[in-house]
């Protein structure tokens, strides 16, 4: 089964909820850098954006308003100027002091992207129909630095796969996880993100870090049978793990002060700390914490098995996009909090 990378708006999926995996540790090496501000033309995007949102929330059922929601604080976080020069670190997944060298294009004249417009704020579809979100932007910054012609087409998520098989479209840039079994059908790019875990605690904790021995004797809350769970168990031993049923009764133990702390993933969280639900009372603290035998080895663009040509020219240029800073600034427009 194809699966996401990350909970990441309020979608039910539980792929983070995985066995651990029978292989090397392997960890994604994080280079942190200071965010920078977008401009004005981030932030009058933003503010187009966030209308069109709150335009779009009369016509969506419950579960996809809860996501819009989300996506319209973060949107409006972005939009706004006071905020926008907020420090947030952005991730690097490439090597500053390697740049491979531009591939030869040869008879590479378009890419015809393939994605899903249900999944905020990676990928959705606005009230016009037109697709946005930062998968959708970061295809785009792609075709534009390798100056080929784009297309990106939206299809269901469980169809993706086949509709690259059946040659109608060349890549997926859809947040699908890279693992074992996704591997098994695709080829993938270097990762452009990874879903790290990360705690939470109330602003007024005393707690100013978060490790095995900070948190020795802390009471921790934890989605029970998770991934996070079993993370907490190998490498916070003496912490006093306390498992919840689901993502709302353990984010309000923390709001009530029954828990020292939250564990969980980092992208759902940070849309949480920003939105209303919150009521501001909460923070990230310590981490980033990744490690692919419980998190998953990231996420990559997606092409056939066998096309090597197209793939080298994809990581080319998400290297270059990271070079110039554009990554970053979509990264910094689409998660003003940031997750890392």
């Amino acid at each position: 089964m194809l699966l996401r990378a990350a909970n990441a708006a309020g979608h039910g999926n539980k792929q983070l909820e995985i066995a651990l995996a029978n292989r090397n540790f392997k960890s994604v090496a994080i280079n942190q850098r200071p965010g920078r501000h977008g401009g004005s033309a981030v932030k009058q995007s933003g503010r187009r954006l966030v209308r069109l949102a709150r335009f779009r929330l009369n016509f969506m059922d419950r579960r996809l308003k809860c996501a819009a929601q989300v996506l319209i604080a973060c949107l409006a976080f972005a939009a706004s100027p006071a905020r926008a020069q907020t420090d947030v670190f952005s991730p690097s997944f490439w090597d500053p002091h390697h740049r491979a060298p531009k591939p030869e294009m040869g008879d590479l004249r378009s890419i015809r992207f393939l994605t899903e417009d249900d999944y905020p704020p990676f990928h959705f579809a606005l009230p016009d129909g037109a697709l946005a979100g930062f998968d959708v932007d970061l295809a785009r910054a792609i075709c534009e630095e390798l100056k080929i012609a784009c297309t990106i087409q939206a299809r269901r998520f469980d169809t993706l796969i086949d509709a690259l098989d059946e040659n109608q479209g060349d890549a997926i840039i859809a947040s699908i996880r890279v693992d074992d079994q996704s591997r098994a059908r695709l080829d993938f790019t270097s990762p452009y993100y990874a879903t790290p875990a990360r705690f939470v605690t109330q602003k007024t904790t005393q707690l100013t870090d978060a490790t095995p021995e900070s948190l020795r004797r802390k009471t921790i809350g934890v989605e029970a049978h998770s991934a996070h769970e079993a993370y907490l168990e190998t490498f916070f031993p003496d912490a006093i793990r306390k498992p919840y049923d689901s993502q709302k009764a353990l984010r309000d133990a923390l709001a009530k002060g029954d828990i020292d702390a939250l564990f969980g993933d980092g992208v759902s969280l940070s849309f949480w700390l920003q939105g209303e639900d919150a009521h501001e009372c909460c923070a990230f603290r310590g981490g980033p914490f990744l490690d692919s035998r419980f998190f998953g080895e990231g996420v990559g663009i997606a092409v056939k098995k066998g096309n090597p040509h197209l793939r080298q020219a994809l990581d080319y240029a998400l290297a270059a996009l990271a070079a110039k800073g554009t990554y970053t600034d979509l990264y910094l427009k689409y998660f003003p909090l940031g997750f890392f």
